[in-house]
């Protein structure tokens, strides 16, 4: 039997090992890095309230304070027993609702799925109740073929079958479109709180992932009649009124994909959001839509901007990057060179170590580069960047 002594040093030696896919030098920089970042949120936190980014007049957004508490408890150094961990996940809890969701009056699909992820890393009896509620809001709030009269149905004037552009998709609440982002955390909360890949959500949340991908040998929408690109979209309607002209919409606009031809241009933050989510499907690494989504990522591989959008969501494209790519189980990218059309290997994770240094600013927190999409929040965007480095070192 070891001696406290030796468990200690063996627990000391476990946490400065490098992770098996990087170096030494990247893991001992990354696990710096990280502790920075925790340091900067730490000083982030709301006094009051335990909260992240907490606005007295409110409304809130839990899912801020859900990504914070993530990216924390990913870190091997800290675990629900930290003082700061604790009145975290207390005021996340504060803003559980009746019907089960967390959060505070807007945005129950976004809210609440980002906080599931959150409380899948913490393993009491309290957490676990509100796992089990909140997913049944989730499901509820999937566009699916239910009566509209029924409770759990989305507050929508029809039913809604595998027909309709909906069907499978998630918007940020009861009403409106849905997109691909908020299917996209939905999935991560199914999956993050071991849902099984045979759920029936997960497969209805394949009809409409299949339609938010600009490829038409996989898509039956007629804004995909003729695409190859193999990468994702964000939604398949741009607004509530255009159901019935089912235009697609995304977020980096139209290209001329052909001679002649525009289409829907595919961007990076969707795209590995929609390679992610097929994956957590366990879809077949040969299944066409993974094929044509890999091919997209090999493609347009690149860390020094959000593909199709620049600096735009740059850090949630780092997070969904990081979380694709580790699902993937690949280290390396292979690209061709743009001047010679050589192959060239990337090893993702360290590249992705050494992009997020060059951001961090000198009080451990990042770097606004773009506002859009709430990236103007330092906390936010540092809690997406210490979530990607904790995958990129192997802390997840």
């Amino acid at each position: 039997m070891r001696t406290l002594l030796e468990c200690a040093l063996v627990s000391v030696a476990l946490l400065a090992a490098p992770a098996s896919a990087i170096d030494e030098a990247h893991h001992a920089r990354g696990r710096a890095m990280a502790a920075d970042a925790v340091a900067f949120l730490r000083a982030q936190q709301d006094q009051a309230t335990g909260g992240w980014s907490h606005n007295d007049d409110g409304p809130n957004f839990p899912a801020v304070s859900g990504l914070v508490l993530t990216g924390m408890l990913m870190d091997p150094r800290i675990d629900a027993r930290d003082p700061g961990v604790r009145r975290g996940l207390d005021y996340v809890l504060s803003f559980r609702q009746s019907d089960g969701g967390i959060y505070d009056g807007v945005l129950p699909n976004y809210n609440t799925a980002v906080c599931l992820s959150a409380l899948a890393l913490v393993h009491d009896a309290r957490a676990g109740e509100a796992i089990a509620r909140g997913r049944s809001l989730l499901r509820g709030l999937q566009y699916h073929g239910t009566d509209a009269s029924s409770p759990e149905a989305p507050d929508f004037n029809e039913p809604v079958d595998e027909s309709h552009p909906y069907f499978g998709g998630v918007g940020y609440g009861r009403h409106g479109r849905p997109d691909l982002s908020n299917l996209g955390f939905f999935l991560q909360a199914l999956h993050d709180t071991g849902v099984s890949a045979d759920d029936e959500a997960v497969q209805r949340a394949m009809v409409f992932l299949s339609r938010t991908q600009m490829n038409d040998a996989t898509n039956d929408m007629p804004y995909a009649d003729g695409s190859d690109q193999g990468g994702f979209i964000y939604a398949t309607v741009p607004d509530r009124e255009s159901i019935d002209g089912v235009a697609g919409q995304s977020q980096a606009g139209e290209f001329e994909e052909a001679p002649g031809v525009t289409r829907l241009r595919a961007y990076g933050s969707m795209t590995y959001t929609g390679f992610k989510s097929m994956i957590y499907a366990d879809l077949a690494r040969d299944d066409p839509r993974v094929a044509a989504a890999r091919r997209w990522i090999g493609e347009h591989y690149t860390l020094g901007q959000n593909p199709g959008l620049g600096d735009q969501g740059l850090y949630y494209y780092y997070l969904a990057l990081a979380r694709a790519l580790d699902a993937w189980g690949e280290d390396t990218i292979e690209t061709a060179d743009a001047q010679t059309g050589e192959s060239v290997t990337h090893d993702w994770r360290e590249e992705l170590i050494d992009t997020l240094a060059g951001l961090q600013a000198d009080d451990g927190g990042f770097e606004v580069r773009h506002e859009r999409w709430m990236e103007g929040d330092r906390t936010l965007i540092t809690a997406y960047a210490l979530i990607a480095l904790q995958i990129a070192t192997g802390a997840d």
